[in-house]
């Protein structure tokens, strides 16, 4: 066999000829963790991440492998040179690892860097005020491609745990609570009122909020917007931390305010488009929600995908609320 050789006078295998000669959609490596410190603006300290990265290329038909080292490489190089400088938005910096991947690949067309933190939000139990800790998942990915058709996609985004309380066995506990209050000698009339005003039992999930917004000319948006958004489109917010007067108040506003899964994803479009006026009408916008059931085997699942547009016509169309 004939040996293709580097630079260095040393066989380079993975530029020679593979046995199935077929392209392959991704190639690259995953689980590179890496720290990284994003800059806040005015005297807020920077967050530094704890960050797992995922890097790919592809991979045309005449080459039996990727310089996979270089996918590393391209990391540091950039992690160091933008550490002297503010880095901002984490989808920004994935977008720069994903155009240096293109220049060290020079086979490659396209590049696709995909970035997973756990970030640290600052909260206050719902009714002694304790200060506590959060931890949120967020994430960014960026894409880009070469040639006459090239761009960069970028995008950002979160997945918040909370909880939600269901509508519809709800109704039926509240239809049970009403009928034995007139049983007790109410009139239905004082039955319907007071059952309306206590929240009423249902069964609870523990739900995942995700939203994923594609960024265009380096507008931000801001990742604790993005957070806040999915903690407010379920039934209640949860705590790490909850003495018993903090319990009762997170069990009564979840209970006062039920959501089914679909209810979740469709009052974030609403909170999305309310919230980032300025995002183009082509950006693309990831709206996703999985409920996992206490009283069923099976989970509950909705999800979204749009342009700001599409989600913009529809909500202009939905009729105002009577008055």
């Amino acid at each position: 066999m004939v040996h293709v050789l580097n630079s260095q006078g040393l066989p380079d295998v993975q530029a020679e000829c593979p046995d199935y000669p077929i392209n392959l959609t991704r190639v690259g490596v995953t689980g590179v963790k890496k720290l990284v410190k994003v800059e806040r603006s005015g005297d807020d300290r920077p967050v530094v991440l704890i960050s797992n990265f995922e890097l790919f290329v592809d991979l045309p038909s005449d080459r039996k492998g990727a310089n996979l080292s270089r996918n590393t490489e391209a990391i540091d190089e950039v992690l160091e040179e933008e550490i002297s400088l503010p880095v901002y938005e984490i989808e920004e910096l994935c977008g720069k690892i994903a155009q240096r991947l293109l220049e060290r690949h020079e086979y490659a067309s396209r590049a696709e860097v995909k970035m997973k933190s756990e970030y640290i939000v600052k909260r206050q139990t719902p009714a002694t005020r304790v200060n506590c800790q959060e931890v949120v998942d967020i994430f960014a990915e960026a894409i880009a491609r070469n040639g006459n058709r090239g761009y960069l996609r970028k995008v950002v985004g979160a997945e918040v745990v909370g909880t939600t309380a269901c509508p519809c066995a709800q109704e039926i506990t509240r239809e049970q609570v009403r009928q034995d209050l007139v049983e007790m000698g109410m009139t239905d009339s004082q039955a319907r009122d007071f059952s309306g005003r206590i929240p009423v039992a249902t069964h609870n999930q523990r739900g995942r909020g995700s939203i994923s917004i594609e960024v265009r000319n380096r507008r931000c948006v801001s990742i604790d917007r993005i957070i806040r958004i999915i903690e407010e489109s379920m039934s209640s917010k949860v705590y790490g931390l909850l003495k018993r007067s903090d319990e009762a108040m997170v069990v009564a506003r979840a209970h006062q305010n039920p959501k089914f899964v679909e209810d979740c994803v469709r009052t974030m479009a609403q909170k999305v488009v309310d919230s980032f006026p300025d995002l183009p009408d082509d950006a693309q916008v990831t709206l996703k929600q999985i409920n996992e059931e206490s009283i069923h085997r099976h989970n509950a699942f909705a999800e979204r995908t749009a342009t700001m547009g599409e989600l913009r016509s529809e909500l202009a169309c939905t009729p105002a609320e009577p008055a």
